[in-house]
């Protein structure tokens, strides 16, 4: 404890373990399980970080501190979410790590900000699916811009690219020629979402190709804005730090 207020993050690992490893069957085992683990992630060593909650988790599955274990290994992948433009392999095991903690402990404090989490990811995965489609777009790929485009929408229609991803696919389909379905999804996207920017670009689009189209659709700005993007309850980096277990640390 004294190397882990010290800052002294991998030594007090290395401690840690060492307690667990001389003595397996104390009281203290799991706990200093936990800690080693606890102090790889404050090290920012989460391969290492990831292998001692996931170690704790198969031995001590009826453990007290359980779910926050499952929550630390959703956190040491959130925290290396990389930037849209990259691989989202560690994105989706975030994910996954998340919804088993909501699915496991829903009630818990860990719970509660993992549902949080979940919608940020969601909203980050969609905005990877947007940009490889807006990628394909500018190369004139509208086969391939359309499928990445119908993905949010039927994959991610509740985060805050759906409007911009029904607009993608409206300006995918006239460049195709596909006048129906142009015209089929611009009055969804009327629909859910009249109040949105994207909704007027596309109105504005299909009145300049299909201006009988739009005799039964409403006007821009008529209603809805759609979905916001989800918010942090105490800020908005998709970074942020995890639920406190200070109280654990302190024991």
């Amino acid at each position: 404890m004294d190397y882990l207020e010290a800052g002294s993050y991998t030594r007090a690992a290395q401690a840690f373990a060492e307690v667990e490893r001389q003595h397996p069957y104390s009281a203290l085992a799991p706990k200093s399980l936990l800690m080693a683990a606890y102090s790889y992630y404050q090290a920012k060593k989460y391969e290492d970080a990831l292998e001692n909650y996931n170690v704790f988790i198969q031995l001590h599955p009826g453990h007290e501190y359980i779910a926050y274990a499952y929550y630390m290994v959703g956190i040491c992948y959130y925290e290396q979410v990389p930037m849209v433009e990259r691989d989202q392999k560690t994105t989706e095991e975030a994910l996954r790590a998340f919804e088993e903690v909501v699915r496991r402990f829903s009630s818990t404090p860990f719970g509660k900000d993992a549902k949080l989490k979940i919608d940020l990811i969601r909203d980050h995965l969609a905005g990877k699916e947007m940009d490889v489609g807006r990628y394909y777009l500018g190369q004139q790929a509208y086969l391939a811009a359309l499928n990445r485009f119908k993905n949010v929408v039927e994959g991610f229609q509740t985060t805050s690219h759906a409007p911009e991803a029904l607009h993608r696919m409206v300006e995918c389909y006239l460049a195709l020629g596909i006048l129906d379905q142009a015209q089929k999804t611009a009055a969804v996207l009327g629909y859910n979402y009249p109040g949105s920017s994207w909704y007027g670009d596309t109105y504005e689009l299909i009145r300049s190709t299909m201006p009988d189209a739009l005799r039964s659709s409403p006007k821009p700005g008529s209603g809805s804005k759609g979905p916001k993007k989800p918010e942090e309850t105490t800020g908005g980096a998709l970074t942020k730090s995890p639920v406190s277990a200070r109280k654990m640390h302190s024991k």
